[in-house]
């Protein structure tokens, strides 16, 4: 049997509604939100008796989607937010965006800081990393054609 897709990808944070609120302004679209709780959920992460608010966001396309969880219990055990994008393990996600001016001027209300600079990739894109909210990383990407 084949892969069929990537269904999302899971983003652990402290304070969903910010987290909601910036993806919001960055475009994705809120599709629900939920609280995951009980013996079946602790069965599939390992962590036993857990209680976590989700919200799923969805990209414009439908295509994809970011899971933002708050865990109420147990509590976060690792904070790897302030890694630099050298760090083994997931890091990133990157968007692909009309114009990364205007978006930078729209998230930078919202928390966006710039990690280095906005730089053009041969002829194809620029391309820029920000920290989001609570320090997420994020990669933006605007196709040049």
């Amino acid at each position: 049997m084949a892969l069929k897709r990537m269904d999302n990808v899971g983003i652990v944070v402290e304070d969903l509604d910010a987290t909601i609120d910036f993806f919001r302004e960055l475009g994705l679209e809120l599709e629900g939100r939920a609280m995951i709780e009980g013996e079946w959920a602790g069965r599939v992460t390992g962590l036993g008796d857990q209680h976590v608010e989700i919200a799923m966001m969805r990209t414009p396309d439908g295509h994809s989607r970011l899971e933002l969880s708050r865990f109420l219990r147990p509590p976060v055990v690792t904070d790897h937010r302030n890694a630099p994008v050298n760090a083994l393990g997931y890091l990133r996600v990157m968007f692909t965006v009309d114009d990364i001016d205007e978006t930078l001027e729209r998230l930078r209300p919202r928390g966006a800081e710039l990690v280095g600079e906005v730089v053009k990739y041969e002829d194809a894109y620029r391309l820029c990393y920000i920290r989001g909210p609570e320090g997420l990383l994020i990669g933006l990407a605007q196709e040049l054609s």
